[in-house]
């Protein structure tokens, strides 16, 4: 049985190829998976919301039921207004895991269990990547394709001088 809606929730500064694994096999468990950019003010960004959903967008081109959305505040007041069934959450290792069972259990309670989280884990090839270590590489100048979609790094490369 497939899930109406689906919310995977994320800074994604920038989307990775793992963030993009989980996001296509997430979209086969509902007929609708949202993308949810997180404007959180305690994080600090380097792509401003802006060119991260332009990123997204250029990466999930082509997932069927794939919406991209952004919102502040949280996640369990957005999935309660947005009729969200389950929120993906992705598992790249076992520090993952306590973190986002906290989460979740925060999440129930905050959505009177009206949401559940399901746990998805990473493709091992990516169980190492993360934003902030692409970010770091990247401006460095080290080499990351493969670890961000095709069409990603080619706007982050465009972007490239235009960014602090």
């Amino acid at each position: 049985m497939k899930l109406k809606k689906m919310l995977y929730a994320g800074t994604f500064d920038p989307i990775t190829s793992g963030h993009l694994d989980i996001i296509k096999r997430a979209a086969e468990l509902a007929d609708v998976l949202v993308v949810g950019v997180l404007t959180n003010s305690s994080k600090r960004c380097h792509f401003t919301l802006e060119e991260r959903l332009e990123m997204i967008d250029i990466a999930v081109a082509g997932i069927d039921g794939v919406v991209v959305d952004s919102f502040g505040g949280l996640l369990a007041d957005y999935a309660k207004d947005n009729n969200v069934d389950a929120v993906v959450r992705g598992l790249r290792a076992t520090m993952d895991f306590e973190y986002e069972l906290q989460m979740a259990q925060m999440n129930a309670r905050l959505t009177g269990g009206e949401a559940e989280t399901l746990f998805l884990m990473t493709d091992p090839k990516y169980s190492f990547v993360s934003s902030s270590l692409i970010k770091e590489v990247f401006f460095l100048g080290g080499e990351i394709k493969g670890l961000v979609p095709d069409e990603v790094y080619d706007y982050m490369c465009l972007h490239r001088k235009e960014t602090k």
